[in-house]
């Protein structure tokens, strides 16, 4: 039987799950002065289960980013200490500055952000005008960690009560 860390660590399984359920990332970028850049977007994945979003070009985290790119992603749930559920992801950001491409990634995010609404004609405007401002950034992890409490409540001696 797992314990500790292990036994709340999420499989490769849970965390494609987690990831495809969930809409919105914490994401930290290091600022000109050493501190982190902290903010929340909403994100999609790329076809290889990455975290992807897309940022106004001139933002503070893709100046960051342009500078070091290093960068932090936390995506979490829960309420109850027995229900948080959550990975935590350290690595490199690529860049996305290609139209094409930033578009395509808009779009994913749009939809996620829609709950897949159809926004018709709309969305496509937003996309359009958007994809000229935007750049777009894939998260190439290096170290991630992830927890799930709900286990716990499996554990001999463990639970709520």
């Amino acid at each position: 039987m797992a314990v500790g860390r292990a036994a709340v660590r999420l499989s490769a399984a849970e965390l494609a799950a987690f990831l495809g359920e969930q809409t919105k990332v914490q994401v930290a970028t290091v600022g000109p002065d050493g501190a982190p850049h902290l903010t929340t977007l909403f994100y999609a994945l790329d076809d290889a289960g990455r975290i992807a979003f897309w940022t106004y070009g001139s933002s503070q985290k893709i100046a960051n980013l342009r500078r070091d790119p290093r960068i932090s992603a936390l995506v979490e749930t829960g309420e109850d200490y027995f229900e948080l559920r959550g990975a935590s992801i350290a690595g490199r950001a690529r860049l996305v500055e290609e139209y094409d491409e930033i578009r395509a990634l808009g779009a994913r995010v749009l939809a996620r952000m829609s709950g897949g609404a159809d926004l018709g004609g709309l969305g496509e405007d937003i996309l359009d005008q958007q994809a000229t401002k935007r750049v777009g950034v894939v998260i190439e992890p290096e170290k991630v960690a992830s927890w799930d409490h709900r286990k716990l409540s499996a554990l001999p001696g463990q639970g709520a009560g």
